[in-house]
């Protein structure tokens, strides 16, 4: 087998250490004030903000390049509708027991329950798709690797550039969630994994206490 084709890498800019520190840290420090939204404004985001957002994860390291992900960008008040209505009958079953009480006392803190009117409220949903089949070729149907990995690299950098376009968002993850596909209509060798909501914040919008607790470097990296 030949040598894959390769081009030369393209080098970062030249910066000096301070600069580079700087830069990390201006970065970090934006990130530090993403929050999830659970309240937003019926208010337009324009799609080439989305587009955006989706090309950055698009970009994302995958395991043999193989991309195992789709968006289905939800805008229709039909789908919308149609999303909201199957979530919260799957939310009503997951706190009415099927949660068990640890999960549910660990979710208090953040006051959440069955209803999610943002569903429709928000101008966008973005439905990740995990894709167990299939390459950048639309015909490729071969097996993909570490997809669970590469999937939510991809969603990373799309919340990412969402936060730093001024647009609040919301990891929902309703489960069971193949209804996702019906809606989406998307194959059934796809695996959702997630709705991300996506919008302007409403005026009355809050953030829970509990979620400004976040565990210190100390507590999440170590040093070898």
């Amino acid at each position: 087998m030949p040598d894959p084709e390769a081009f030369p890498w393209q080098p970062y800019p030249e910066l000096a250490d301070a600069e580079r520190i700087a830069r990390a840290r201006a970065f970090a420090d934006a990130l530090r004030t993403r929050r999830s939204c659970r309240a937003f404004r019926e208010d337009p985001v324009p799609r080439e903000v989305i587009e955006a957002a989706l090309a950055a994860a698009g970009t994302a390291p995958s395991g043999a390049n193989r991309q195992p992900w789709h968006f289905a960008v939800v805008s229709s008040p039909e789908a919308k509708c149609a999303i909201r209505i199957a979530a919260e009958e799957e939310e009503r079953a997951f706190y009415d027991g099927r949660a068990g009480s640890e999960w549910l006392e660990a979710l208090w803190p953040l006051g959440t329950g069955a209803d999610k009117p943002y569903l429709e409220t928000a101008p966008w949903l973005i439905v990740v798709f995990a894709q167990r089949r299939g390459g950048p070729d639309p015909d490729d149907l071969k097996q993909n690797y570490y997809v669970t990995e590469s999937v939510g690299l991809a969603c990373g950098l799309l919340l990412a550039t969402l936060h730093e376009a001024g647009v609040a968002s919301l990891v929902h993850t309703p489960n069971p969630m193949r209804f996702l596909n019906r809606v989406c209509r998307r194959p059934d060798h796809e695996k959702p994994v997630m709705v991300i909501v996506a919008g302007y914040p409403a005026d009355d919008a809050t953030i829970p206490a509990h979620a400004l607790e976040k565990k210190s470097l100390e507590q999440i990296a170590s040093w070898l």
